[in-house]
């Protein structure tokens, strides 16, 4: 699965969400439910100093006809295409609550052509919970990201 597969499969799911009242937007990667933005941002690599700056900012853009407003983000859900950076543990050791309002789901083994991914999500996000059902219905096995010594790839897996 190539990186454009990833963002059309993102695509898909903003269309899901649409079904179901919400509102997203064709140009950027957020989806509104309740009065609250749940922000997709997708990398190829992330870096923990990208993370902490971005996840603290907890903003994105909304546009509004030809012009843009700057929201602020209940929560946010990070896409990688490539592994996250093993320092991002000591961030996330030193911050456990960026957990709450901050998901991360590694998609680099579909880009190898396996069927799953990562994921770290404590999030109470409705709208990531139903990503989260969106992919396993699309075939994609989720499996959680733990910090442990139970290795599979570059990562430490807790298998189920």
């Amino acid at each position: 699965m190539k990186i454009r597969k990833i963002w059309e499969l993102l695509e898909r799911f903003k269309n899901n969400c649409k079904s179901k009242g919400w509102k997203t937007s064709k140009n950027e990667d957020w989806v509104e439910t309740e009065n609250e933005y749940h922000n997709f941002v997708l990398v190829r690599s992330l870096h923990p100093s990208s993370f902490t700056r971005i996840t603290s900012a907890r903003r994105c853009a909304v546009r509004e006809g030809v012009s843009y407003k700057v929201v602020e983000v209940q929560y946010l859900a990070w896409l990688l295409s490539n592994a996250p950076d093993k320092s991002l543990w000591a961030v996330l050791s030193e911050n456990p609550e960026m957990l709450e309002r901050t998901a991360i789901y590694d998609l680099s083994p579909l880009l190898k052509g396996e069927n799953f991914c990562l994921k770290i999500n404590k999030t109470e996000s409705p709208v990531f919970q139903e990503f989260e059902k969106f992919l396993e219905q699309n075939g994609i096995q989720l499996k959680p990201i733990v910090n442990s010594e139970e290795k599979l790839g570059e990562y430490a897996v807790a298998l189920s």
